[in-house]
This record gives C-alpha cells, sequence and structure tokens, in this order.
C-alpha cells in the first residue's frame, strides 16, 4: 500500500514524499481511512511505530477544506504529556503540511513567556498543540475559543494519565464542541484508558496493531549487574569510550542525579547536556537542538526524555537507574533503534532491583540476559532465575579493550575533587531540613530512592 492509496490531499502527498516516506505504516494504514470517515478512533501504538503521522496526516487533510465558522481559535487540538511530545508534534504538523496554503501551528507549553503565547492565539491558529496545565491557563483567563474546532487528539494518553492529567484533559474537553472527532493514541489500551475514552470518545473504532509485548527485535538489551556506585561509574565510562557508539541518552531516577552525572561527564571530557523538568523551556530547547545537531554526544535525562525525541544518530540507550514503571523501560529503549536502525540498550541493576526486573521482563515478554565486562565484574551474584522452568543461560561477555583500568584511574567518576578534604563521589539524598544536605557514601544505590513528581 502507498500513501496514495489512503486518498490523502495532493499537497500532503507531495510533502510526505519529499520526507522520504514510501509506505504506510500498519497503524497508519488502518487509523487514517477511519479518521478521514470521521469516526472517533483509540488506537495502540508503541513508540516508533509512526503514530504522529497516523493522527496528523488526517488532520491537515481536513484542514484542506476550508471551514464555514467564523473565528480565530484551533480547528485541530492536539494534547500532549510533555514539552517535548508537543514540539515534535508541531514540527510534524509544519513539515506534512508545508504545501497547504495558510497552515498555523501553534504550541502552548509550560516555561514559554505568557507574553509570547498571548500574541500567537491573538492571530487565527488552525493547529494548536498544548501541555494540558498551561492550557488550562489560557482557557480560565478566556483567551482561547474552541467554536471552530473539529478535532481533538489526547497523544500518549496513558502517559498523561500517569502524570495527574486525568481531570486537566475531561476539563479541557468539557470546554469543546460536542460535534468534535475524537483521537485518543496510546501504547497500552487498558481498563483505565477504556474508562476514560468511554466519557470522552463517541463510538470509537478500536485499532491496536503493536502488541504490549513489542520484540522489539531491532534493539539488542543488555543488562549489568552492579555492586555500588563506583561500579556503575566504570561500567558507563566503558560503554561511553566505545567507538561504536554514536549518541546515547543516559537515563537516571531523579533530576539532580541528571544534573550531577552531566557534570562528572563533562569533566570527563565529554560533549554532554542534561534534560529534566526543572530546566526553562528555552533551555531544553536548545539541549535537543544540540543533540539534533550532533552537537551533544551524550544526553542525561530523566523520563521527561523517555517520549517525544526521535533522533536517528542515537545509537544507545543506558539506563543508569531503572525506571519506576514497566512502560517507560519500553519508552525509554525506544529512543534508540529508531526506523528500522539497529540500537543497543543497557540497563544496570543492583540486588534490589530484582522486582524492577522481573516486571519489565514480564511486561515485555522477554529475558534480559546478564553480561560481564571481564575486569569489571561484579562481585554481586544474582540468584540464577529460572524461566519455563529452565535455568537462566550463561552471561554474555563483553569483551573489553586492551586497556588497563588502574592505568586510566584518573579518568574514573571516582577522581579526587582538589577542592574539597574527600575523594569519593558522594550522592546527595533527601534531608529533613530543607537548609541541609546528607550525604551517602557510593555503595548505597540510587535506583528509585526517592521520586519527584516532575521530570
Amino acid at each position: 500500500m502507498s500513501f496514495e492509496d489512503l486518498n490523502l490531499h495532493p499537497s500532503i502527498i507531495k510533502a510526505i514524499n519529499e520526507l522520504g516516506y514510501t509506505s504506510p505504516t500498519p497503524i497508519q494504514q488502518q487509523a487514517i481511512p477511519e479518521l478521514i470517515q470521521g469516526h472517533d478512533v483509540m488506537a495502540s501504538a508503541q513508540t516508533g511505530t509512526g503514530k504522529t503521522a497516523a493522527f496528523m496526516l488526517p488532520a491537515l487533510h481536513r484542514l484542506a477544506t476550508p471551514t464555514k465558522v467564523q473565528g480565530r481559535g484551533p480547528r485541530i487540538l492536539v494534547l500532549t504529556p510533555t514539552r517535548e511530545l508537543a514540539l515534535q508534534v508541531s514540527d510534524a504538523a509544519s513539515k506534512y503540511g508545508k504545501y497547504l496554503s495558510r497552515i498555523k501551528v501553534v504550541s502552548i507549553l509550560g516555561g514559554m513567556s505568557y507574553f509570547l503565547q498571548n500574541k500567537l492565539l491573538s492571530q487565527t491558529v488552525d493547529i494548536l498543540v498544548a501541555t494540558p496545565g498551561r492550557l488550562i491557563d489560557h482557557i480560565q483567563r478566556g483567551r482561547i475559543d474552541f467554536s471552530r474546532l473539529e478535532m481533538l487528539v489526547l497523544d500518549e494518553a496513558d502517559r498523561m494519565l500517569d502524570m495527574g492529567f486525568v481531570h486537566d484533559v475531561e476539563s479541557i474537553a468539557s470546554t469543546t464542541p460536542a460535534s468534535r472527532q475524537t483521537l485518543l493514541f496510546s501504547a497500552t489500551l487498558d481498563s483505565t484508558i477504556d474508562k476514560i475514552a468511554a466519557r470522552l470518545l463517541k463510538s470509537p473504532k478500536r485499532i491496536q496493531v503493536a502488541s504490549q509485548r513489542a520484540k522489539l527485535e531491532n534493539i539488542e538489551q543488555r543488562l549489568h549487574y552492579v555492586d555500588d556506585l563506583l561500579h556503575k561509574n566504570k561500567l558507563l565510562d566503558h560503554l561511553l569510550r566505545d567507538q561504536s557508539l554514536k549518541q546515547a541518552i543516559v537515563f537516571t531516577a531523579t533530576k539532580r542525579d541528571a544534573d550531577d552525572l552531566a557534570d562528572d561527564l563533562a569533566a570527563q571530557g565529554h560533549e554532554v547536556g542534561a534534560l529534566h523538568g526543572d530546566m526553562s523551556q528555552r533551555e531544553r530547547t536548545r539541549t535537543l537542538t544540540k543533540l539534533r545537531n550532533g552537537r551533544l554526544r551524550i544526553l542525561v535525562a530523566t523520563d521527561v526524555a523517555a517520549r517525544g525525541i526521535d533522533i536517528a544518530d542515537i545509537t544507545h540507550v543506558i539506563n543508569f537507574d531503572l525506571p519506576k514503571f514497566a512502560e517507560d523501560y519500553v519508552h525509554r529503549i525506544g529512543r534508540t533503534g529508531r526506523a528500522g536502525a539497529s540500537g543497543i540498550a543497557v540497563s544496570f541493576a543492583s540486588g534490589k532491583d530484582s522486582i524492577s526486573l522481573k516486571r519489565i521482563e514480564r511486561f515485555t515478554g522477554q529475558r534480559i540476559t546478564p553480561s560481564v565486562i571481564p575486569g569489571i565484574e561484579p562481585k554481586f551474584k544474582p540468584r540464577i532465575r529460572q524461566n519455563e522452568g529452565k535455568a537462566q543461560k550463561v552471561p554474555h561477555v563483553v569483551h573489553k579493550r586492551n586497556r588497563s583500568w588502574a592505568s586510566n584511574e584518573r579518568n574514573s567518576f571516582n577522581h579526587t575533587d582538589s577542592n574539597k578534604n574527600h575523594s569519593h563521589r558522594f550522592e546527595r539524598t533527601p534531608s529533613n531540613d530543607s537548609k541541609k544536605r546528607s550525604f551517602r557514601r557510593p555503595n548505597q544505590f540510587n535506583s528509585g530512592i526517592y521520586a519527584e513528581s516532575s521530570n
């Protein structure tokens, strides 16, 4: 099947042909005809399956026909859980609609200037892409008119629920016309999603092209057991020195850890940046632009980057800390192996992470075979895990380059800080006194010890 077979507007076909798209993905093949016919749709699609085009192409097709309703408000509204995903959707809309006349795409995100957003909203808008919190602010201030709205898209609906946006989403939907077409895209279609869909969608067509237990055949998954933070750092250093690593995302549990680790890597001479929810939108956009332009080789991030980053040159994803939720593991490692390319996903785990590992393996339906690097083997000996009554295979050995750790000790993360009277890298942990910080030695672990509500 070709995109011409989907009966999209010729101007859209021209744009996607220029982008090098040759044939629609399964989610696009099934969703686009239903959406063009005007049906509400709830669809399950894993990351990297082309879901953005699955809803944006029919949305632009609708915009190719002028509306008779007067006003400046948007005809298409897309809600996303994160700023990064919102910017990705906006960029896709601009690319796919470049040959449609007078299509105005506006992003409304937290961290952006209200003055600029007010100016953008005072003009005629065709596609509005927004995060729920900031959009609620503008609605309450009476700055958005939804009288022209024809289509509401809930992108990454499961993530919005996880982040506590369910009431905001329902509140926003209540201000839109009842005649709207509603689309819900999610990595999962569980009972919670079904309840939301029952309240917001009208007799939706249900599409499920990607299994919850996606095989991720093009991503090689590795597991390294670690003894302590120093051991983690040595493993990370070894991985980052691999010449086959073009660009990598290193995921940490908290914002503070992302900053600390990025600082450590920068001190080692790596081209690195941090990405997390405490950064302003300008800082986040600048960091992602550097990553896309190849000016950063390593991005250290919290789960804010687990969705919405689509960069073909990311060859490795490293879970310095395992995620709290198994679903986030799939979205994290989905940052590599994009568009049919191969990728490598490496996870570090301690003895305390056995439950998290079991959840991840149960969710993906795959075993992650432990690997060892000669010279950096763990002292920790995990129990042999059983799989359908059969013992686990012998750990995969990753051959180490011909160099000595002793001769490179100055390059390890446990370097001596000449400005302080200690030679250990300490981890910060929460303290009851906000003005004081307690520290713990590197033999303690950082895998989800404390959580932050916004990444």
